[in-house]
């Protein structure tokens, strides 16, 4: 029997002061049975940070040709592709071809070496990364329960 996942419930009251973006999130999330607490908090945290309409999360590492969080426009042209992990720059030169805008958050120990090896190519395809500090990354795993109320204030 295949392992089901774990479901949670987020009420967000986000503050984006760079973007004078203000929200009250209420999202449901499915932890895969493969993903990490950390990662699936990563996904949370670059939600909040690409707040907007129309942004979903999607079914993640159960469809691997799809971004872990996307956008639509009204008229159903992809806007943004964010990725999270560390993802091969072939996957994301795809993910340039058919979303406006591009965004990978990477967060682990090994993140700063897959940086390294994979900055000239990102660089090209004018992609936006963001690499978390893991031991923050690590508290703020830490801290999920099922059902959260937060507060997030991005300046």
């Amino acid at each position: 029997m295949a392992l089901k996942p774990t479901i949670y419930k987020l009420r967000i009251s986000l503050s984006d002061l760079n973007r004078d973006y203000y929200d009250t999130l209420n999202l449901t999330l499915a932890q895969h049975p493969s993903e990490t607490e950390e990662r699936m908090m990563v996904r949370v945290l670059a939600y909040c940070l690409n707040a907007q309409a129309g942004l979903n999360f999607t079914k993640g590492l159960s469809a691997v040709d799809e971004p872990d969080i996307w956008a639509h426009s009204l008229d159903g042209n992809l806007e943004l592709w964010v990725d999270v992990g560390e993802p091969a720059p072939e996957r994301i030169k795809k993910a340039r071809g058919v979303a406006r805008q591009v965004s990978v958050y990477c967060f682990n120990s090994k993140a700063t070496m897959w940086w390294q090896l994979n900055r000239p190519d990102f660089e090209r395809l004018q992609v936006k990364v963001m690499q978390l500090d893991w031991g923050q990354v690590q508290h703020l795993a830490s801290l999920l329960q099922r059902t959260m109320e937060l507060s997030i204030t991005i300046s």
